[in-house]
């Protein structure tokens, strides 16, 4: 163990020759130490938490300016390392603003330094989770950001929030001990924890880690728990979950799409049915929040379908569902039946029109800019299901753009300076693709929502069809896992026998 750490400090001392280096190491520890310094200082753990996002979001800037990755090497022998490009700058931006918006959403509340501290672990392991480049690196990062999670979501100390935090940690720690295994199994194969030793490795490593990250990801069958979970949690609790959380699963898996050529199709193949699966029960759900989860687990899905530009569309998902959640919180009610006969505050359906616009991929939010990237990046046989999908998104969020107007709702400060950081968001992260702005791009996303709001009028607005929860219920989920198991062991199998084939 001693030669372990001596090996680690020497390697750490040795590579942080440049004083951008010495940045990156400063910028990881930094949500850590803030969370310590938090509780000597109680008074001061808002301004802590919003400068640690402050700071995050500028690390993001700078990387996505930066001429060239940055890579740093941790410990040279066994492949631990740090990688930071334009794809790890989207995914830290949306940590930054994610976590900043629900700040600012429960600044004048009663929230405790607890909370706030848990918030900064979060925000720190998931900001290590997206720079990881090997196995055991992002295993802690995870389990870190897993246990934090579990604290927020019990916060409110009730039964019901402390059973739904239970069931969490158990099926995420259960999905763990399999990525560990696959982890060990990469080492033997390869001696590295490189992300890319699984292009060596057996094919049930492959099989292993990723049923371990679809798991924490909430992808496919293997996200199941991911509706109850979110939707069930306190409103800035949902925000963040659904806006970052379960990104730090996502994430390792579109990086080893872009490194290890045989996962690229396994990746992508989960894109296409998670995005299928989870707007299937979205554009049934009469529960908002419900509704919104599952529309999580579909737009999850679309980020893991085009990889390459996974970056821009995890950025613009985070954006819109924290906002969503956020203003989900306020209505009167979460049945859909009961909201369509309330009318709704005008300044709450603006917010709510310009999310529901934005992640439908109505032009002049980003949100049309990265459904068009995704679109133009599918191999051919994802088309027709990602197109149906980008329907099903239309008709989910027609629920929520012809809710009625006229009440007057007493809002607190704080949504509105969270909502005007998300959505602001949304409008400034437009600009990063304006070579969207074709007539033919224009004209298929317009003619999509177009139809879906159809479809939505005429079937779903009355449809009273309920899909069963049968996979979600808590004795059902670790069965629903090793069925997972058992597909990537057969996908990870095939590829591995083309390869040597």
């Amino acid at each position: 163990m001693n030669s372990l750490t001596n090996a680690f400090v020497n390697s750490l001392t040795n590579s942080l020759s440049d004083p951008a280096d010495i940045l990156t190491i400063a910028w990881v520890i930094l949500p850590f130490f803030a969370g310590f310094v938090s509780y000597l200082l109680p008074r001061l753990t808002r301004y802590l938490t919003l400068g640690v996002a402050m700071a995050s979001a500028l690390y993001a800037l700078l990387l996505f300016v930066a001429p060239s990755p940055l890579t740093l090497t941790l410990l040279d022998h066994f492949g631990v390392t740090l990688l930071l490009d334009r794809l790890s700058s989207y995914f830290i931006l949306t940590n930054a603003l994610v976590t900043a918006a629900v700040l600012l959403y429960c600044w004048g509340t009663n929230k405790s330094t607890f909370f706030y501290a848990q918030m900064l672990i979060v925000h720190g392991s998931i900001n290590a989770a997206f720079a990881c480049t090997d196995f055991v690196s992002l295993y802690v990062a995870l389990e870190v950001s897993g246990i934090a999670a579990f604290l927020l979501i019990a916060y409110p100390r009730t039964d019901r929030s402390i059973w739904v935090a239970l069931r969490y940690l158990f099926i995420s720690n259960t999905a763990m001990l399999f990525y560990l295994i696959g982890t060990a199994l990469v080492y033997q194969a390869t001696q590295s924890f490189s992300f890319a030793g699984l292009s060596q490795a057996p094919p049930e490593a492959m099989a292993l880690i990723f049923v371990g990250l679809l798991v924490k990801g909430g992808i496919f069958v293997s996200g199941l728990w991911l509706p109850l979970t979110h939707s069930e949690s306190e409103t800035p609790v949902s925000a963040l979950l659904s806006g970052i959380v379960v990104k730090a699963g996502v994430y390792p898996l579109v990086r080893c799409a872009l490194l290890v050529e045989a996962s690229d199709p396994i990746v992508r193949s989960f894109g296409v049915a998670t995005a299928l699966l989870g707007v299937s029960y979205a554009v049934f759900e009469k529960d908002s929040k419900r509704m919104l989860a599952f529309h999580t687990v579909s737009q999850l899905g679309f980020i893991l379908a085009a990889p390459e530009v996974g970056g821009f569309y995890a950025l613009t998902h985070g954006l819109v569902k924290s906002a969503l959640f956020l203003l989900a919180g306020t209505l009167p009610s979460r049945s859909f039946k009961t909201l369509q006969q309330q009318p709704l505050d005008r300044r709450i359906w603006v917010a709510l029109a310009m999310a529901s616009f934005s992640i439908s991929g109505f032009p002049l939010l980003s949100g049309f800019g990265a459904k068009v990237l995704t679109m133009q990046s599918l191999a051919a046989w994802q088309v027709i299901g990602m197109n149906l999908a980008a329907l099903g998104t239309a008709i989910s969020f027609a629920k929520f753009i012809f809710l009625p107007i006229g009440s007057q709702t007493a809002v607190r400060p704080g949504l509105w300076a969270a909502l005007l950081l998300l959505l602001g968001g949304l409008v400034a992260a437009n600009l990063v693709y304006l070579d969207a702005y074709t007539l033919a791009n224009i004209i298929k996303p317009l003619a999509t929502i177009g139809a879906g709001w159809l479809l939505y009028f005429l079937v779903f607005r009355h449809s009273v069809v309920r899909l069963p929860r049968l996979f979600e219920q808590f004795e059902h989920l670790i069965g629903v896992i090793s069925l997972s198991l058992v597909v990537l062991f057969w996908m990870a199998f095939a590829r591995w026998s083309e390869a040597i084939g």
